[in-house]
């Protein structure tokens, strides 16, 4: 069995003149918080991650650093533009399917993308609607992933917190 985690970047800064480029909006400090609580939310399910697979994007990366440390520190971290606003999920299932060990992986991307992802994962025709921290886990006979996959859970933040 292989497990995939798409997990919503945290609470970050809003959109405006302060940030005119939006790759470097940063988490807000209650996004940091609350990103810590969720990731507590997850250890307590006992999460096991062979892979974290981010967004470049820096408030998709703050999130990926906050599970990465939150869950021991050991698990590989990796960017990849496949997450990043507009990446097509077959990218990234070529992705994965260039990591053959690993058994449990977690995706931190953003909106529409992530939803949109999980419908095509699931075979579902309309996509789901991630909160800001939320987190989905969807089961595969094996990696890499082939649709369909089984949702098992699907959590909003405040859940896991």
């Amino acid at each position: 069995m292989a497990e995939l985690y798409l997990v919503r970047h945290a609470i970050a800064a809003e959109r405006g003149p302060e940030w005119p480029d939006d790759t470097k909006r940063p988490l807000t400090h209650k996004g940091i918080a609350r990103m810590r609580q969720v990731v507590a939310g997850l250890e307590e399910l006992d999460v096991t991650l062979d892979l974290i697979l981010t967004s470049p994007l820096l408030r998709a990366r703050q999130t990926a650093d906050l599970i990465h440390q939150g869950l021991g520190g050991a698990t590989p971290l990796e960017e990849t533009t496949t997450l990043a606003p507009g990446g097509a999920p077959a990218d990234l299932i070529a992705l994965l399917r260039s990591q053959p060990k690993v058994k449990a992986a977690a995706l931190v991307g953003h909106e529409p993308d992530l939803g949109q992802l999980a419908a095509f994962l699931i075979g579902a025709r309309a996509p789901f609607v991630f909160k800001k921290g939320g987190v989905c886990r969807i089961d595969f006979a094996r990696m890499p992933p082939v649709p369909p996959g089984q949702l098992v859970w699907f959590a909003l933040p405040k859940m896991l917190r």
